[in-house]
C-alpha cells in the first residue's frame, strides 16, 4: 500500500505515544493477547467514524491482530 506521511520524523514519537497508551487500556491488549492465534475477525471489514488519537490507533492495531 502506497501512504502519504506528511512528517515522517514524528513516527517514533506517535509509537511511543501508542506504547503508553497500551498500558492504559489492559482490556484491549488482554483481548489481543488472548484472540490474535484465533484470529476471530479474520475476513472482517470494520468502518468506523473516529477521531484520530492513540486510543483510536490502539483500538484499530487490536483489531487488526484479531484479523480484520
Amino acid at each position: 500500500m502506497d501512504y502519504r506521511v506528511a512528517d515522517i520524523t514524528l513516527a517514533e514519537f506517535g509509537r511511543k505515544e501508542i506504547t503508553l497508551a497500551e498500558h492504559e487500556m489492559p482490556g484491549l491488549m488482554a483481548m489481543r493477547r488472548r484472540y490474535a492465534d484465533s484470529q476471530p475477525l479474520k475476513g472482517a471489514r470494520i468502518a468506523g467514524s473516529l477521531h484520530m488519537t492513540v486510543q483510536t490507533a490502539v483500538l484499530i492495531e487490536t483489531l487488526v491482530a484479531l484479523g480484520a
